[in-house]
């Protein structure tokens, strides 16, 4: 088994484990949608149906990138992808290096479009793998064509994750050259580019970076969910390596929460991904009111694929209805109306916004 497929391995084991996720709180509790006591409206009549970038879901939900590369991945993508194929929501890939760099490994990617022939697909690469690393090569277009085609994808993502790379032991170390990288393949990528964070959020700034270079969808990934600094960490001190697993408890809360990193994007005009410590469809509908495009689920459904395809199916579901029911309740029949809404925003994403001089 190669260095990367083990570290796929521990990645997947770990991210199921309390400590993978971060010391500091999204910030959904500090986000309140105004009631409505008398919507006049049905709960059939709510429509939760949506798009990504004008590919169409049955609701706003993407089942965040997380695994693949390793043999144990194959039966979660799977499941995971079948769910998707299901609800009529999005599903992405984890990082696909692991299978670029050993053929061997396909499978544990190509089960997801397998699983989900109709639904809207994500390919996944690691923004440090654009550059030079070492005596390893960038990827060339051939190979992330080879991505993309892996998975029959409609978008491609590609990943920030400097905070992990950071603390890995065996990290890429070379982070320049990375915003001319992502301007090279969204140029010349058949399909759109989604430029997605891992948990250390987005702020408005790197918005504007990203759009001058092409981007024209983002998914924040803020903090508040699953930390790969953490992860890292305890892959660290499984090794004896006290160094490496300070670093990863240090950094363990480092990031923008998900609600202020939503904010802190959104009127930069660009496609929004909200991903971060979404743990019920309330939380997706906060998001949503506070000017997100799409939800991403992670760590939820990822426990629930270890047990059953079924699981998945319950676990999504019930994000699906708690949005349905945040929507009737705050009077607002389809997914646009909600993103409409004014929420009432205190507490510490509050303090940030005002920090920060964000328009609520």
């Amino acid at each position: 088994m190669s260095q990367t497929s083990h570290r796929k391995g521990e990645h997947l084991k770990i991210a199921l484990l309390p400590s993978s996720q971060t010391t500091s709180s999204a910030g959904w509790d500090d986000i309140h949608l105004l009631p409505v006591s008398l919507p006049e409206l049905n709960l059939h009549q709510v429509d939760t149906s949506g798009d990504l970038a004008g590919a169409s879901l049955a609701a706003p939900f993407v089942i965040a990138s997380m695994t693949g590369g390793h043999p144990d991945s194959i039966p979660i993508n799977e499941r995971l992808a079948a769910a998707a194929q299901k609800l009529g929501v999005a599903v992405g890939s984890g990082s696909q290096r692991a299978a670029l760099r050993d053929p061997s490994l396909a499978r544990t990617y190509t089960v997801i479009r397998e699983s989900a022939p109709d639904a809207v697909v994500l390919a996944n690469i690691g923004v440090c793998q654009l550059v030079e690393q070492g005596s390893e090569p960038p990827l060339s277009k051939g190979e992330i064509e080879l991505a993309i085609g892996m998975l029959d994808a409609q978008f491609l993502i590609i990943h920030l994750n400097i905070l992990e790379e950071l603390v890995q032991p065996e990290g890429d170390s070379r982070l320049t050259g990375l915003v001319s990288a992502i301007e090279s393949v969204v140029h010349w990528s058949p399909v759109p580019v989604v430029v997605k964070e891992t948990g250390s959020g987005m702020t408005t700034e790197t918005a504007r970076l990203l759009d001058g270079a092409g981007v024209r969808i983002i998914d924040v990934g803020g903090a508040g969910g699953t930390s790969f600094s953490r992860i890292e960490g305890q892959r660290a001190l499984e090794r004896g390596d006290l160094h490496g697993a300070r670093m990863g408890e240090t950094f363990g809360g480092w990031g923008v929460p998900t609600a202020a990193s939503v904010l802190e994007v959104k009127g930069e005009g660009l496609t929004t991904i909200a991903t971060g410590g979404i743990r019920t469809g309330l939380d997706g509908a906060k998001a949503l009111a506070l000017g997100a495009d799409a939800i991403g689920i992670g760590k939820p459904v990822l426990s629930a694929a270890v047990e059953s395809y079924e699981a998945v199916v319950d676990e999504m579901s019930a994000f699906i209805d708690e949005l349905r029911i945040a929507m009737l309740l705050t009077g607002c029949a389809t997914v646009a109306e909600l993103r409409r809404h004014r929420p009432i925003v205190g507490g510490k994403v509050r303090e940030w916004t005002q920090a920060r001089g964000l328009v609520i």
